[in-house]
């Protein structure tokens, strides 16, 4: 008979259920294990390790112990969910939305998205030059640089589970105003002749085509994030909490208050250049914040110090270096850092 699709074999069906079914096995078992982080810290604090309540060292170990499966697990599972997504989209389609556009509009499209993809140090010398021979105007380009590592997944969701919806919110859109507002700066300055000449000489090829991926495969894609990422970032985060613990455990509340609380002025610039040396990504710096907050440091010149460690650190101005003149990369810092400081005065302003 014509006109009727072919069986699908009762095994091929059996094994996707199988599969869905495991992984909603997972996320409910990991949900399970996510809401009982604070009894299972306070259990080996207290029970196993036998410390006393209250002091230096508890406080470090259950800060520790709660910490690292918390952040592991939202890493975790925000990588999977940003994995699945970005099986539809790329950055070779990123340059073909992008190239063309001028001014504002195309500043805004770039600085979305920054967000879904992935950036960091070691991709920004292929990223510059794919969007720039693509024909992407250098301000659009930048905009899409700042906002791919200061506004990305796994701060949001971080963000959102450490200090609410609110705080998230607020990060999210002072941080694309400060990627659509320096990238235009940048783009009416007209720098184009301080990114290196060897740039301009390469032809932007059109890539690959796309073909259409089942769920099956967008699904691997996500897992294959979760190993490439998680795997690359994991000891980061466990640094990065274990920093936060002894911060939590030992550093007085009255010693940070001082000197990064909301009532000293030059606290945001100071976290500002505290942050510049320093490399880490979203993942490992956001457990240091949140120590920092919890001895009494405000929330604007600690944001200000992430911002400035993820988004200016000075690995990535090297790298940059291979692309742009020392008067771009001067000029890149100057306008990032002064939006970087007005969010960092109105978070401590308004919160």
């Amino acid at each position: 008979m014509t006109g009727l699709a072919p069986a699908v074999p009762d095994t091929v069906i059996e094994s996707g259920r199988f599969r869905w079914l495991a992984a909603a096995g997972a996320v409910v078992a990991l949900a399970l294990v996510y809401s009982q982080l604070q009894h299972i810290a306070s259990f080996v604090t207290y029970d196993l390790l036998r410390l006393e309540t209250g002091s230096r060292l508890a406080l470090a170990i259950e800060f520790f112990v709660y910490e690292v499966p918390k952040v592991l697990l939202l890493l975790t599972g925000v990588v999977f969910a940003v994995g699945v997504l970005r099986s539809f989209f790329s950055p070779a389609r990123a340059r073909h939305l992008l190239a063309g556009r001028r001014e504002f509009s195309g500043n805004m499209l770039a600085a979305v998205f920054g967000i879904a993809t992935p950036f960091c140090s070691c991709s920004a010398v292929p990223l510059f030059i794919g969007f720039v021979t693509a024909g992407v105007p250098l301000g659009v380009t930048f905009s899409f640089l700042i906002s791919a590592p200061m506004v990305n997944e796994v701060a949001l969701v971080l963000l959102f589970g450490l200090f609410g919806w609110k705080v998230a919110a607020l990060y999210l859109g002072t941080g694309l105003a400060i990627a659509i507002a320096a990238g235009w700066v940048i783009g009416r300055l007209r720098l184009e002749a301080h990114v290196e000449p060897w740039v301009w000489k390469i032809q932007s090829g059109e890539g690959m085509p796309e073909g259409a991926k089942s769920w099956a495969e967008r699904v691997v894609e996500g897992r294959a994030s979760v190993r490439e990422i998680v795997g690359k970032v994991w000891l980061y985060v466990v640094i990065g909490i274990a920093v936060g613990a002894g911060i939590h455990g030992y550093v007085p509340t009255g010693l940070l208050a001082s000197f990064m609380g909301r009532d000293v002025w030059w606290a945001v610039p100071v976290a500002v250049l505290l942050g510049v040396p320093m490399y880490s990504n979203a993942a490992g710096i956001l457990p240091i914040v949140q120590a920092l907050l919890g001895k009494g440091a405000a929330l604007g010149t600690a944001l200000a110090f992430m911002m400035s460690v993820i988004a200016l650190s000075l690995p990535e101005m090297i790298i940059l270096r291979k692309v742009l003149r020392p008067r771009l990369i001067a000029t890149f810092v100057l306008v990032v850092a002064t939006g970087i400081l007005i969010v960092g005065y109105l978070f401590n302003a308004v919160l």
